[in-house]
């Protein structure tokens, strides 16, 4: 008894909860030495002596955060009182002062002075580093801003990186698709897709672009996709023009007019065959792409 009920033991049985440091039913009748159901019918036969600001029951929600945060001897599994089956009470120091008056057994009131003084050390030790803990809190929040930075900073040098040029080998489709999504992605007004072989495929690709983006195919008379296939995309998916051309041999794809990719093989069979995609990053061949079309 008298090693539980130092100050340090009982410190650490205090929780701060909804601003307040409480203490759990289940400890406080730990340390009174009596069920949990004794506390908690004290409290129901003088409910109007525990106002909230006494003693309250937790939500399921902070029921959780205690059991992720803390290891809680009589409230975290099943103990000697037969486990919880009611949202725990917590009492805050003056529901404590309240409760031993109420019991009224001599172990209630000793141990209610060690409760005290534990309640006052921790008002102390709060009050004395608060500046310290809300300068470790911004610090806390400064690093996972920073850190949330520097993530977004690299995948977009990644992807910058990867974009510029790839070769995929055979088989290597879903890699294949997964670049030419991220391209289309990219665009926040215009895509353009010069292919000569295209068909219904490409609707299911240019579906993830971003919304009112538009989008114009340059294609061959060779190209499988029809009139009724564009009009139902048009209905979910607007803009896309589909026009035919004989202009180009090659295929590309030209992001927002500003970035001019050049693809070895048609968008239909990616992976299916070794190719390469790059970037064409001159942009006197931009403008002459651009005039072209």
């Amino acid at each position: 008894m008298n090693l539980i009920n130092s100050n340090e033991d009982i410190k650490n049985l205090i929780y701060t909860i909804r601003g307040k440091q409480v203490m759990l039913d289940s400890d406080v009748a730990m340390l009174y030495h009596c069920e949990t159901r004794i506390i908690n019918q004290t409290v129901k036969r003088n409910i109007d002596r525990f106002p909230e600001n006494f003693c309250f029951k937790l939500t399921q929600e902070e029921i959780g955060n205690l059991k992720s945060q803390f290891v809680i001897s009589s409230f975290k599994k099943e103990n000697s009182y037969g486990g919880r089956r009611t949202q725990p009470l917590v009492f805050t120091e003056q529901g404590i002062a309240m409760l031993s008056g109420l019991l009224k057994n001599e172990i209630a009131v000793q141990v209610s002075i060690s409760i005290m003084n534990a309640f006052i050390e921790m008002r102390k030790f709060i009050s004395l580093n608060g500046q310290v803990f809300e300068r470790l809190t911004n610090i806390e929040y400064k690093l996972l801003e920073h850190d949330k930075k520097f993530d977004e900073v690299f995948n977009q040098l990644q992807q910058e990186e990867n974009v510029k040029q790839k070769i995929f080998f055979q088989g290597q489709i879903y890699d294949a698709y997964s670049l030419i999504i991220d391209l289309i992605k990219k665009a926040k007004q215009k895509i353009t897709i010069i292919d000569n072989y295209i068909d219904d495929s490409i609707l299911k690709m240019i579906s993830k672009k971003n919304k009112d983006v538009e989008v114009v195919i340059l294609t061959s008379d060779k190209s499988n996709i029809s009139k009724l296939d564009i009009q139902k995309f048009n209905k979910e998916y607007p803009l896309l023009k589909v026009a035919k051309s004989n202009k180009f041999h090659d295929r590309f794809i030209i992001i927002d007019n500003k970035e001019l990719y050049h693809c070895g093989a048609s968008i239909k069979d990616l992976g299916k065959k070794c190719f390469a995609i790059s970037k064409m990053e001159n942009e006197e061949m931009l403008e002459m792409m651009k005039n072209i079309i």
